[in-house]
């Protein structure tokens, strides 16, 4: 874990974001979602007799398996939703019921307020086609045809013409850094850029949201950086909402504003990439950040404290989204205690002792008692 690299700074404040982000509808609201797979699953959910059994007792006594339990969140415009966990832990299954790829066993399920569960064939095919777009581990890219075209494949399927939807795919290619192999086939690429392939055929229908099922699992460690790197990019440049699943931790803590933990079919934590290392719900948790470098997760936020302000300059200022490790070398640099300003107000100090007790993991109560 050593490696993990400095997560973006989020786009929403941690407790609720902008005010113009609360009063919009969320782009997915999910409540008490389950996904029983088995003989006579629709007596599962609901039901205590079986709500408090692990999964290998569901399985002894009903013969069920809930691959989805209880589950309820809501993803925010605008910012990249990480569902995080190990194999089995539900989440592919999870994102699948999104968009009825996989139909839910009950609960509720929206998308800007509109009830998912009740679209018909028509209306669902247009959320698959429009407002949802998904982004697979295995490319599924058409070998025969070339870059240019298996971009413009899905714009073909919603019968937009011939030259107007190549002129589009071909935007996309070189927005995802493709540019000048429009005419190669996916057998003359890499496993990175079959995957921006796959990128730039979802971006091609401009949907409202883009669903990541472990999109860069199959690929190199390098190749799998520079495509995180390239969502960032995506993400910063178009704010595109995103649901990101993935089992590697390293890679939700880079690309997340929130993360939800799964763990058998639930949710045990959710919360920013900060708060999740910062503050485990419990042991599992606990277990899964252990060796997580906290000075490359961490904000000056939970560091800093009052102390006499440096002046109306506020000379070597830090923002509160300034990761420690970020801190500790400006700190180092000047030598003394530096403030922590944002919109031109001071909002308290940082020093080398409040920095190493953040590494550390020592909590101000821990030091005061």
């Amino acid at each position: 874990m050593s490696g993990i690299p400095t997560p973006k700074k989020p786009t929403l404040d941690k407790e609720s974001g902008p005010a113009e982000a609360t009063e919009a509808p969320p782009v997915f609201g999910v409540r008490n979602l389950w996904k029983v797979f088995g003989p006579k699953a629709d007596g599962v959910p609901g039901n205590p007799e079986y709500s408090g059994l692990s999964q290998s007792e569901l399985r002894a006594r009903t013969g069920c398996t809930a691959a989805v339990r209880d589950v309820s969140f809501d993803v925010r415009k605008g910012e990249v939703f990480v569902v995080m966990g190990l194999s089995g832990s539900g989440k592919s299954t999870l994102v699948r019921c999104l968009t009825r790829l996989i139909e839910p066993t009950s609960g509720t399920l929206e998308i800007d307020g509109e009830d998912v569960l009740a679209m018909d064939k028509n209306r669902l095919r247009e959320l698959r086609r429009h407002r949802a777009a998904m982004v697979f581990q295995h490319f599924g890219l058409l070998p025969h045809r070339s870059v240019l075209d298996n971009v413009a494949y899905g714009l073909e399927i919603q019968g937009m013409p011939k030259a107007e939807r190549r002129e589009r795919a071909a935007q996309m290619v070189a927005k995802v850094g493709l540019e000048g192999l429009e005419q190669r086939r996916p057998g003359q690429l890499s496993g990175g850029q079959q995957q921006r392939v796959g990128l730039a055929r979802a971006l091609a229908s401009d949907p409202e949201v883009l669903l990541f099922d472990e999109p860069f699992s199959a690929l190199d460690p390098l190749i799998r950086r520079d495509m995180q790197e390239e969502v960032i990019r995506l993400h910063s440049e178009e704010g595109r909402t995103m649901v990101f699943i993935t089992h590697d931790l390293s890679e939700a803590l880079r690309v997340g504003d929130r993360i939800a933990l799964m763990r058998d079919g639930q949710v045990v934590q959710l919360g920013t990439p900060e708060e999740i290392v910062g503050a485990p719900a419990d042991d599992y948790v606990r277990d899964f950040v252990r060796d997580v470098p906290r000075e490359q997760v961490m904000t000056v936020r939970t560091a800093m404290h009052a102390g006499d302000c440096g002046g109306p300059e506020h000379p070597g200022a830090l923002t509160p989204d300034t990761v420690v490790v970020k801190a500790i070398e400006t700190v180092a640099r000047t030598g003394r205690a530096v403030c922590v300003v944002q919109d031109g107000h001071c909002l308290g100090q940082v020093d080398h002792a409040a920095l190493l007790r953040v590494v550390a993991g020592i909590d101000r109560e821990e030091v005061a008692a």
